[in-house]
């Protein structure tokens, strides 16, 4: 009969007196922390800073656009809520943080 074996390489047992390096333990883990830190924290900190002062330097007849994708002119700026006028004589109040973008002047008469 003839089965079908695989190659068993055995290592040597470390010394009984010797300890792994708890430096080499942990390298993997310091290093997907540092690639992380570098890849998804740093930018999503960068692009929170941006949007932060994007909104506080909102003033009135800045054109905006919110994350439902509603564009309209800031008519009146308050402490938590914008009243962002969507159409002639249609205002609606959304807050601060729902404002994705400042777009150019004159952005809204072109559309």
């Amino acid at each position: 009969m003839s089965f079908a074996m695989t190659s068993v390489i055995a290592q040597a047992a470390p010394a009984a007196g010797q300890a792994p390096n708890p430096l080499m333990t942990f390298l993997p883990l310091i290093v997907l922390f540092g690639v992380m830190y570098f890849l998804m924290i740093r930018p999503q900190m960068k692009r929170q800073k941006e949007h932060r002062q994007m909104v506080s330097a909102l003033a009135k007849g800045d054109e905006v656009v919110t994350n439902g994708g509603i564009a309209g002119r800031v008519e009146e700026v308050g402490e938590a809520f914008l009243t962002v006028e969507i159409a002639p004589n249609v205002k609606v109040r959304v807050q601060k943080g729902s404002i994705s973008q400042v777009l150019p002047k004159g952005s809204l008469k072109a559309s």
